[in-house]
């Protein structure tokens, strides 16, 4: 099957035998893909690497056999976006985060949109901590593993904005003290559902609850990413 100009991101590359690259692709029409790059390491590549950075959106050529497809063109569209620092480090997260918790070939066009719109936040130096967040939350929705973040356990009694819960991910926002291990704070979840920004205790209280969604969805995994992101200020 030929797939002419489909819009695409690079996720990771590495190389593949002695001139070739094997790339992981968020495309939009078919999710993500596995694409050989053959001979864009070579000296008279007719492709060359510097064509398939990440985080630079793409129209690929591609023909699709089996579990991998074959690049036979490449077209950047629009300006490069260039994340540098802390945003460049956030934008390696991204892309960790699709590669792990995504299959391939399953076609999610609604996370390619917001993978796009996230890495323009990014770019345009939006706070790095809550440009994050929204993405996590709306990953997780795309995916079916979305967050209950309106209503305690059971789906009956409204999230209060002043009352503390423990996120499970099998049964959602339970009520507990203060104190409690983990627990945050009501209207930081309605604040996610509403794409309201917390305030910092609200934005660190998030990271840790999405980290923990995140690494249940992993099978108790780590992401590399959470090493390289722990000196990231949470700023607002």
């Amino acid at each position: 099957m030929r797939l002419d100009q489909q819009p695409a991101y690079v996720l990771h590359a590495r190389p593949y035998r002695e001139t070739s690259l094997l790339l992981e692709c968020l495309t939009r029409d078919h999710g993500r893909l596995g694409v050989v790059a053959r001979g864009v390491r070579g000296e008279r590549a007719r492709l060359r690497r510097s064509q398939l950075e990440p985080f630079q959106l793409l129209a690929l050529d591609l023909l699709q056999r089996g579990e991998l497809a074959t690049l036979t063109g490449a077209e950047t569209v629009g300006t490069p976006l260039r994340l540098g620092g802390d945003h460049g480090l956030a934008g390696l997260y991204l892309n960790e985060l699709v590669v792990r918790l995504t299959a391939r070939q399953d076609a999610h066009p609604v996370l390619f949109d917001a993978y796009a719109h996230t890495l323009a936040r990014l770019a345009a130096d939006e706070p790095a901590g809550w440009t994050l967040r929204r993405f996590e939350r709306d990953l997780l929705e795309a995916i079916g593993y979305g967050l209950q973040l309106r209503h305690e356990a059971g789906g009956e009694e409204a999230l209060q904005a002043q009352a503390h819960y423990r996120y499970d991910v099998e049964q959602g926002a339970v009520r507990c003290e203060a104190g409690t291990a983990r627990a945050v704070r009501g209207a930081d979840l309605l604040a996610l559902a509403e794409d309201r920004m917390p305030d910092r205790a609200g934005t660190a209280a998030l990271r840790q609850l999405m980290r923990d969604v995140i690494r249940y969805h992993l099978g108790g995994g780590e992401l590399r990413a959470w090493r390289m992101l722990a000196g990231v200020p949470q700023r607002r």
